[in-house]
This record gives structure tokens, sequence and C-alpha cells, in this order.
């Protein structure tokens, strides 16, 4: 089996929480990285270690910015489209933020590769592109119903985006359909909402929805590990894989968890109601039999994922202070 070749690479969103555990691996598979940040909610600490690195070239940058996009280099052998804007729950108070940061975004990374003819897209995507689906677990051929979220709906249109580009100007893709994401870094969601609120007042929890909402947490290593496994072993034109865990657990649920790790015994709230927030899935649970395919296995249990988690939140309390 043929290794992946070791060269230079773009990052988007590399210092995100997801796109800065990725710039970490491929910085130790030693890949030359340039990452590409606006810092709007990337935190410089994630990337610390990779700036003293000499195969890290880390630029300031705003993706709706063409001009400057443009000016990069066109020595490059594929490009990782992290960056997006992934707070679904604020998404219907400004939906243009969406369109812009995760729509627009894309299409001007695609712009960028078809004019400095960089053939290779690897784009994180979503589970909430099939909205409320008929069919759980969801497969990636599963027909796409009503989009319930802004997020979602941004997403599928920058896949779709990227299919075109594929078939139009002969560039290859993969696309990855995540469950939410745990691990080292994380800073928005569920359990860092949690988090954040026991941590002011540990005597109380209020909780949006009525708490049965389902999660398929996946560990961000788990997730990482499947990207270099698809890259190395899929090989299509556009190779789209769902990446989720075959479990599930409810808000509920994972509160005790919370509780449990962090010793308190808050008086719990619930707002009520089946979404968390307008927008908000009930239960996003992807069939990942395609990735198991490959040979990829999650390595992490979600109450093993939560437990880093909090453990990560507990020593990091920086992360909720707000950024300046």
């Amino acid at each position: 089996m043929k290794k992946l070749k070791r060269k230079k690479v773009i990052v988007t969103g590399c210092a995100g929480f997801i796109g800065s555990n990725l710039v970490d691996r491929l910085l130790n598979k030693n890949f030359q990285v340039i990452g590409i940040d606006n810092l709007s909610t990337g935190q410089t600490k994630f990337i610390e270690k990779s700036l003293k690195n000499k195969n890290f070239k880390f630029i300031k940058m705003d993706l709706i910015n063409s001009k400057k996009l443009n000016k990069l280099s066109s020595n490059v052998e594929m490009v990782f489209h992290f960056a997006a804007n992934a707070d679904v729950r604020f998404g219907y108070l400004q939906p243009k933020k969406d369109l812009r940061e995760n729509t627009i975004a894309t299409s001007n990374i695609l712009e960028f590769m078809r004019k400095k003819k960089i053939k290779k897209i690897i784009f994180c995507s979503t589970g909430s592109i099939y909205g409320e689906a008929k069919n759980i677990p969801t497969a990636e051929d599963e027909n796409f119903p009503i989009q319930t979220s802004f997020y979602g709906a941004s997403k599928l249109a920058g896949e779709s985006l990227i299919q075109a580009y594929c078939n139009a100007y002969n560039m290859q893709a993969w696309i990855f359909r995540f469950v939410s994401i745990l691990g080292e870094r994380y800073i928005h969601g569920h359990v860092y909402d949690f988090c954040k609120q026991l941590f002011k007042k540990k005597s109380e929890l209020k909780v949006l929805g009525n708490g049965f909402q389902k999660k398929s947490y996946l560990h961000v290593e788990d997730c990482i590990n499947a990207i270099f496994i698809a890259l190395k072993k899929s090989k299509g034109t556009i190779n789209i894989f769902n990446l989720g865990t075959e479990e599930f657990i409810t808000v509920r649920q994972s509160i005790k968890i919370l509780c449990k790790k962090l010793d308190v015994k808050p008086k719990i709230s619930y707002a009520g109601g089946r979404r968390g927030w307008i927008g908000d899935n009930p239960f996003i649970f992807l069939k990942i039999n395609k990735m198991k395919s490959l040979g990829w296995r999650p390595k992490y249990s979600i109450k093993k994922s939560l437990e880093i988690t909090i453990n990560y939140l507990s020593k990091n309390k920086w992360v909720f202070k707000k950024k300046k």
C-alpha cells in the first residue's frame, strides 16, 4: 500500500478545534502546512507548538477576501477546508453568517484551487445536512429532506459546489459528514455550555430542550484517523463518508456523566421541547458502514470521549473567557 505523499498542504480553520488537531497530525507526518485562520473563533494557543515548527506557516486571513487568498502559493498538493461557522444555535439570528463563512468561503477556496490548479480538497461537512432523516441510522445515500438549520443548508451548498467543481475541472474530493466531535480543544456545544455553567455556579444547571435529545459523539482523534484512512484507501472522484459512532446518548445521560466527573449535584431545570434551539436536530445518528469497510473503527466510547473533554475543560478554563 502506497503511503500518502508528504508534500505541502493548506489547512483552513487551522486554529480551530478540529483544524488544530489535524495540523498536529500533519506535522507529525512531516507535511509542510500552510495554516489559515481569521481567529474569529480559533485560538492561537491551539497552534503555539505548531508555530515553532519550521514546516508550519500561519497566515491570518478571512477567506471572504478572495484577492488575498489568490496571492497564496500554488505549490500545494491538497486543501483541507475546515474553516466554518459551526455554531448551529445562533444561525437563525445571523443567517448571512452561515452563507458567508460556510458557502461563499468554500466557493472562494474552490476558485483559488481552480486558478492555481490544485486538484484535491478535503471538506469538513456535517450530519446536519440530513435534516431530520427518515432513516436512522442514516447512510450517505439518504435522500435529503427539508433542511432544519442554516448551518446544515450552508454546508450542503458547499458540498454541491465541491461536486460541481470536481466534475467540471477534474478535481478530487473527500467529504466527511461529522456527528458532534469531542476531545481536547473542544470549545462549543452542549458539554462546553454545561461545564461553563457549572464552573460558574455548581448548584444550578439550565438545559435547553427536554434533555431527551440524542447525541452520537465522536472523539477528535478517531475523526482524524478516519480522514487519513479514507485519503489512503478511497480514490474516487467524489468520496463521501459519514463519521460517527455506533452508539448514542441522551443529553440527560451526558449530564449524569458530567456531574459525576465534576462531583456536583446541581438543581437541573429543562426549558422543554424536543429541540434545544431553532434548527437543533433532536437526533443525528449516522451509518458508518462505508468508513468501516476501509478498516476504520472508533477507538473511544462516548463515555470516554466525554470524560476526556470534561478533563480538558476543567484544566483549561481560559477557553470560557470571551475573546477580545
